[in-house]
C-alpha cells in the first residue's frame, strides 16, 4: 500500500534513492519537488526547518548580532522584555566586551546581551540593579545557551541536533539559528561531524567497508526516579558504490552515496549494501548421488549486486543469503542425476577446464555447464544479481564408499609416492655421477690452464731477459765508442796544442813532466828500454848495469 503520512522530515541531506512502495511489484516513483524545497519523497527533505515556531530565527547573511535584532523586536513586538541591553559601552572603566564576543547579563532570570564592544561600568556608576554579570562568549561558538536564549551555527561538516520545546526534533546543517524558550528549551543533543561517523558498518562476510552510522540518543526522564535514553537521530556516511535501503512499514528507499540523516522514528535502516564485486568459497550441505553417495561441495562465487530493493523484497539481508539457497537447491537437482563415478574423476570445475569434451567427467562437467550457470543466472536475476563466475573448487564424498575409495586412493599415492622416490634415487646417483664427472673436467681444464700459464710465463721471462742483455750490450758498445771518441778527441787537442808550442825550454819541461808522470804512473824501481835502435838499447844496458853494481858497491 501507499505511505499516508504527513511530509514530517524523515531523512535529512543530498541524497539519489529510488523508491518501491506497494506489493514491491509496481513502479519505481520519482522524486517530487516543492515551492522553495526540494522534497524528494515522503522518506526525504532537505529542508531541516519547515514548522514554525516562535522566537526562532535562522541566520542568514547579517548574522549572529542581526539574528539576535531581529529576534528582539519580534520579542517587543509580543510584549515581552527585550534580550538586548540598552547600556552603552565607554572606554574608562567597567567590565569589558572585545570585538567578536558577546557580554551576558542575568537580568532577574531573563537574558540580556551586550553586542557592542567596549567598557561597561558597574554600580553605582551604571544602573545594575536586579542585574548580575555573567561574562562573555565568543560570538562564533558553535553554540550558546543562556538563560533560555540558545544560539547555535555549524560549519559545512557539522550537523547540530536539536529537541525544540515540544521535544520535536530537527537537524541544523551549514547553517544556524537564534532562538529564545519562552515555555521549555531548545535542548542542542550533539554537533555530528558527518565525515568523521564513529560506527563502521562491514560485510561480516566479504569484509567489505559498506559505511559509517552514528545514533544521537536523548535522555528522557520518564519518573521521578526512571531515566532512559532514545534515538533520535541516526547518521549515515555512505561512500561511493554503496547504498542503504530504508523502511517505514511496508515502503522502501534506495538512498544513495553521500551523508544522512534519518529522524523520523517511523523509519528504520533496512541495511547498507555495496554495488561493487564481490567473491566468496562457499560450503554446501551434503548432496546425495543418484547412487546415494553423499557428497560435499566448495563452490566459488563472484557475483555484483545491482538492485538492492529486488533483494530487500525477498527477505534477503545479503546477496550471499539469496545466493547460498539458491546454490543449494540448483547443485541438489544436478548432482541427483549423476553416478558417482562420474564426479570422483576430476576435483575441479572452472573456466580452464570446461570446453574439453573427451574428459571422462565431462556428464558432470555438462550438468553444471549447461544447468548450474545459466539456471544461477536467471535466479540471480531476480534477487537483482549478477553471478559472473561460478565453480566448483573441492569436493569430498562421505559414506562407506568414500571411506573405501579413500583406502583405495591412500594406497595408490602410496605406490605412487614410493615410484616417485625410485625415481627420484636414481635422479639424484645420475645427477651425483654427472656432478663428480664435471668436476674431474673442471679439474683438468683448471690444471690445463695452469700449465699454459706456467709456460707463457717462463717464455715471458726468457724473452724478457734475452732483451734485456741485447739492450744492455748495446748501451755498453755505444758507452765504448763514445769514450774512445772522447779520447781520441782529446789526444788530437793535446797534440794540437802540443805542436803549437815552439819555445825549446817549454818543450824540454813538457818532456820531463812526462819522465815524473811516467815514474809516477809505474814505480821508481821501473826500468824504461828505448826501442830506437840496438846501440842505443846496448849503452842504456851499461848505463844501467853500472849503476846497479855501484849501487851494490857502496852497501
Amino acid at each position: 500500500m501507499t505511505s499516508t503520512h504527513a511530509a514530517t522530515t524523515t531523512v535529512l541531506g543530498d541524497v539519489s534513492y529510488q523508491q518501491l512502495t506497494g506489493d514491491f511489484n509496481g513502479p519505481v516513483k520519482s522524486p517530487a519537488k516543492g515551492k522553495g524545497r526540494a522534497v524528494v519523497s515522503e522518506f526525504t527533505t532537505t529542508d531541516y526547518t519547515l514548522d514554525e515556531r516562535p522566537f526562532f530565527i535562522p541566520i542568514d547573511k547579517s548574522g549572529v548580532i542581526g539574528a539576535l535584532e531581529k529576534l528582539n523586536r519580534q520579542l517587543i513586538k509580543a510584549g515581552r522584555g527585550s534580550i538586548i541591553s540598552k547600556k552603552e559601552p565607554t572606554d574608562w572603566i567597567g567590565k569589558e566586551v572585545t570585538p567578536g564576543q558577546l557580554g551576558l547579563i542575568n537580568h532577574g532570570g531573563s537574558p540580556k546581551v551586550l553586542t557592542k564592544s567596549g567598557r561597561y561600568p558597574g554600580f553605582p556608576l551604571r544602573n545594575w540593579w536586579g542585574r548580575k554579570w555573567r561574562g562573555t562568549t565568543g560570538l562564533s561558538d558553535t553554540v550558546i545557551e543562556f538563560q533560555g536564549l540558545t544560539v547555535v551555527q555549524v560549519s559545512q561538516n557539522q550537523a547540530a541536533v536539536i529537541s525544540d520545546p515540544q521535544n520535536h526534533i530537527f537537524v541544523i546543517k551549514n547553517s544556524g539559528f537564534v532562538a529564545y524558550a519562552i515555555e521549555g528549551t531548545y535542548d542542542v543533543l550533539s554537533i555530528v561531524d558527518q565525515t568523521h561517523l564513529p560506527t563502521v558498518v562491514k560485510d561480516k562476510l566479504t569484509g567489505v567497508n559498506l559505511g559509517w552510522t552514528h545514533e544521537v540518543k536523548m535522555h528522557s526522564k520518564i519518573t521521578g526516579t526512571n531515566d532512559k535514553d532514545y534515538v533520535v537521530a541516526t547518521f549515515l556516511n555512505i561512500p561511493a558504490s554503496n547504498c542503504a535501503i530504508l523502511q517505514r512499514g511496508d515502503d522502501l528507499e534506495l538512498l544513495g552515496a553521500g551523508q544522512s540523516v534519518i529522524t523520523n522514528p517511523s523509519v528504520t535502516l533496512r541495511g547498507l549494501y555495496t554495488l561493487g564485486e564481490n567473491q566468496l568459497e562457499m560450503p554446501t550441505k551434503d548432496i546425495f548421488t543418484r547412487d546415494q553417495v553423499p557428497v560435499s561441495l566448495t563452490i566459488y562465487l563472484k557475483w555484483q549486486l545491482t538492485e538492492p530493493l529486488k533483494l530487500a523484497t525477498h527477505g534477503y539481508n545479503t546477496p550471499y543469503d539469496a545466493l547460498r539457497d539458491k546454490t543449494q537447491s540448483i547443485l541438489t537437482q544436478i548432482v541427483a542425476h549423476l553416478d558417482y563415478s562420474s564426479m570422483v574423476k576430476q576435483r575441479s570445475i572452472g573456466p580452464d577446464n570446461m570446453e574439453d569434451g573427451s574428459d571422462p567427467s565431462s556428464a558432470f562437467l555438462d550438468a553444471l555447464r549447461t544447468r548450474a550457470m545459466d539456471e544461477m543466472h536467471e535466479a540471480a536475476l531476480e534477487y537483482g544479481i549478477i553471478l559472473k563466475d561460478l565453480a566448483v573448487i573441492d569436493r569430498q564424498f562421505k559414506g562407506e564408499i568414500a571411506s573405501t575409495m579413500d583406502k583405495l586412493t591412500t594406497r595408490a599415492l602410496q605406490a605412487q609416492v614410493e615410484a616417485a622416490n625410485v625415481d627420484r634415487e636414481n635422479s639424484n646417483k645420475v645427477k651425483q655421477e654427472e656432478g663428480a664427472l664435471s668436476v674431474t673436467r673442471i679439474k683438468a681444464q683448471a690444471a690445463n690452464a695452469q700449465a699454459d700459464a706456467e709456460a707463457y710465463r717462463i717464455i715471458t721471462a726468457a724473452k724478457a731477459q734475452a732483451q734485456r742483455m741485447k739492450i744492455e750490450a748495446e748501451a755498453q758498445a755505444e758507452a765504448t765508442r763514445i769514450a774512445a771518441e772522447a779520447e781520441a778527441k782529446a789526444v788530437r787537442i793535446k797534440a794540437q796544442a802540443d805542436a803549437e808550442v815552439v819555445d825549446q825550454f817549454a818543450r824540454e819541461m813538457e818532456l820531463r813532466r812526462i819522465e815524473v808522470s811516467k815514474v809516477q804512473a809505474y814505480g821508481s824501481k821501473t826500468i824504461f828500454v828505448p826501442t830506437e835502435t840496438g846501440v842505443q838499447m846496448g849503452s842504456a844496458m851499461a848505463l844501467g848495469m853500472a849503476a846497479s853494481m855501484g849501487a851494490n858497491g857502496h852497501k
